[in-house]
């Protein structure tokens, strides 16, 4: 039996624009059977203006999984999230923490921070629309804000509202003069004020996210009392670090298995994609760092880089780029 959303979010991995794909999270689950995963943000016009359902799509072994939505319409967003939660997602997130212009203009993301009565509202009527959690994620605050003036407004707010776990970013978005890259660098995060929230709003589960790239890390603000932990670039970087022990040392739970073998457990689920025209290298693109660090990494991407485009390539050519791994661990 598999954590359910709530439990798994003692870990989990971001919702990262063109990462978290379906392919990704199935690798991902193979590497970790407890943590929670998340897909892309998906836009709640795309679902319910465009009918774009197969935004949706995902496999019965990525559970627990949670649907990302940006939006800022109530209705809209009830719509969107009644069809995640009809889809089989076991979590409905609302993004209030993307910076990009292109979220900036449909007015949701992390612009959200500055109207949280309308997130509130927001929140209330996905909950009233479905029966699987409704739940947020933030940044600190937004431009010349002063998180340490609006953040509990936001936190409190959103709770009246029905909301009971939250996943804050620990930095800052600045919409104006910052791209979306540098706002995953640049602003300071602020971890102290994290966990600050925590002993303010003991009913609220909140997890942690930015900057966070070892298991270590994540103990560590599991053990200072945070409910949970996000991690994004490092899971996707470096998934043998962050995801191949986390069930051991995070849930009590070994799932035993290695890098090795969660690669070749890819292969029947390439096998069976490349039948429906799925090309190699938009599964392979995910797991090139599947061997970061260790002996034979660089020929283990390169062979998969170089490779995975041509026609023809299939499974075969993944059992050669492993090859070298192994090779080099002789």
């Amino acid at each position: 039996m598999k954590n359910n959303a709530h439990t798994a979010s003692r870990l989990s991995v971001a919702p990262m624009m063109d990462w978290t794909d379906r392919f990704c999270r199935f690798f991902h689950r193979l590497l970790s059977q407890e943590a929670l995963l998340y897909t892309e943000m998906v836009t709640a016009p795309a679902l319910v203006r465009g009918g774009a359902l197969h935004l949706l799509d995902h496999a019965p072994e990525e559970h627990p999984v949670a649907l990302q939505l940006g939006g800022s319409d109530p209705v809209e967003l009830a719509q969107a999230a009644k069809l995640g939660a009809d889809a089989g997602y076991d979590e409905i997130n609302l993004n209030c923490g993307c910076p990009s212009d292109r979220v900036q203009s449909g007015s949701f993301g992390a612009i959200l921070m500055q109207t949280p009565e309308l997130v509130a509202d927001c929140v209330a009527a996905m909950r009233e629309a479905v029966d699987v959690e409704v739940t947020v994620k933030c940044r600190i605050g937004v431009d010349e804000q002063e998180p340490r003036d609006v953040l509990p407004d936001f936190l409190e707010k959103i709770q009246k509202a029905g909301c009971q776990r939250v996943t804050i970013h620990a930095r800052k978005a600045w919409l104006q003069g910052l791209s979306p890259k540098e706002n995953r660098d640049i602003p300071p995060l602020d971890y102290d004020l994290v966990h600050q929230m925590k002993a303010e709003f003991s009913a609220l589960h909140i997890s942690i996210n930015g900057g966070i790239a070892t298991l270590t890390e994540a103990k560590a603000h599991l053990d200072a009392g945070l409910d949970g932990v996000m991690v994004g670039r490092a899971a996707y970087h470096q998934p043998g670090d962050v995801l191949v022990g986390a069930d051991a040392l995070l849930f009590g739970q070994d799932s035993g298995r290695s890098m090795e073998a969660a690669v070749l457990a890819m292969l029947p689920f390439i096998e069976a994609e490349m039948q429906k025209g799925t090309r190699l290298h938009q599964i392979t693109r995910h797991m090139l760092g599947a061997f970061a660090g260790r002996p034979g990494a660089r020929q283990w991407r390169r062979t998969l880089s170089e490779g995975a485009h041509k026609a023809g390539a299939g499974p075969d050519l993944v059992l050669a780029a492993l090859e070298h791994v192994k090779a080099r661990a002789a």
